[in-house]
């Protein structure tokens, strides 16, 4: 589309996660200029744990101009660690894909989620962020689609990006009804002082992965720049609950043999800082786009926490769908471009996540990469 078209189209981007803010951060880059983020919290807060921003992704900051903003509330991190349970061996060690790829290093940049959602946000003008904004329905016209909020208000707009989450009513209006799918694993994750640590994370920038071998896997990324550490750990569970209660001895039971800052920290957690989160992700979607709606992120292709591309595919799907906008000669014909250009990679992405990890068979840490071999 030529960069006249781009300007005068009305973009409603529903959803005000990384995802969204992405998109909204990608198509003002094209020369969009009418885009509106529709965010269903009334208020943004620091929300989540710790999460790593691929080098691929970190070279879309630089092209969008928004690279010194992410640096700024991140730490670049080299290589990514597997260990075994008691950290006494290491399994794989292996430097981040694609670090060298680009014009200068990107490395990895590990981020707190809530950091990384305001400074994507807080490079957008203020006037095109709406908080409050609970979507009810989307009815689609063809050329254009109305959104409708719990608050009242509805918008028609020429492209709506449905970037609402793994729970997307964009995705269960319009796409596929089918609810998401339970893992058999619960995750617990806190963000700790580096002090009460007990010296874990406090040596580099780089994540490690514990593996024991019951299925429990201690996910430890350091945020040192923050001066604290992104603890995680993911147990087989049975209980599907949204939020399963859970006690200190109840974390310390299920860390036998793990090393004992892990451990230690499990025991002395202060439990009411602590996510408790059964794990979901959805089947791939056939269809992600009509005519003048697409799904993007989580809505268009959750996908386990095992590979940790959720957030690196969101900010990929805006990469993606700006391009297409900018090589097709209409918005139906870009989200088609869209489609076929990043479904395959996160049809691929959703059965390797669904894989996870077997402490008995960990011989690369990017089975992503080796696939792709």
């Amino acid at each position: 589309m030529k960069i006249s078209e781009i300007k005068d189209l009305n973009i409603a981007i529903v959803g005000g996660g990384y995802g969204g803010a992405a998109a909204a951060i990608a198509l003002r880059h094209i020369g969009a200029e009418n885009v509106h983020v529709y965010e269903q919290a009334p208020a943004l807060g620091q929300v989540g744990a710790g999460i790593g921003l691929r080098p691929i992704t970190v070279e879309h900051f630089r092209k969008w101009g928004i690279f010194e903003e992410i640096a700024a509330v991140s730490s670049p991190s080299d290589y990514l660690e597997i260990l075994s349970a008691d950290g006494k061996q290491v399994l794989v060690q292996e430097v981040w894909p694609q670090l060298n790829d680009f014009a200068q290093p990107n490395h990895t940049r590990i981020i707190h989620r809530g950091d990384f959602i305001d400074a994507l946000l807080g490079v957008l003008p203020q006037e095109m962020v709406h908080l409050d904004h609970k979507l009810t329905s989307i009815e689609d016209q063809g050329a254009a689609a109305t959104l409708t909020f719990d608050n009242g208000n509805t918008v028609t707009a020429d492209l709506v990006i449905g970037a609402d989450g793994i729970r997307s009513l964009v995705r269960k209006q319009l796409f596929s009804d089918q609810e998401p799918v339970f893992a058999g694993e619960h995750a617990y994750r806190a963000v700790i002082s580096l002090e009460d640590a007990f010296g874990l994370g406090a040596d580099d920038d780089n994540p490690r992965f514990y593996m024991g071998q019951n299925g429990t896997i201690a996910y430890n990324l350091p945020l040192r720049h923050r001066g604290e550490v992104s603890y995680d750990i993911t147990a087989p569970s049975e209980d599907g609950s949204w939020a399963p209660e859970i006690t200190n001895d109840y974390l310390v039971s299920l860390l036998d043999g793990f090393d004992e800052r892990i451990v230690k920290i499990a025991a002395n957690l202060d439990i009411s800082t602590v996510t408790s989160r059964s794990v979901f992700d959805i089947d791939p979607v056939e269809n992600w786009h009509t005519d003048s709606v697409a799904l993007l992120g989580d809505a268009a292709h959750a996908m386990l926490h095992h590979q940790g591309q959720g957030a690196n595919s969101a900010i990929l799907d805006a990469g993606g769908l700006a391009d297409a906008l900018l090589a097709a000669d209409s918005v139906k014909e870009a989200l088609a471009l869209y489609q076929a250009t990043r479904k395959p990679v996160t049809d691929e992405l959703q059965r390797l996540s669904r894989l996870g990890w077997n402490a008995n068979e960990v011989e690369n840490a990017f089975p992503e990469a080796a696939q792709a071999k």
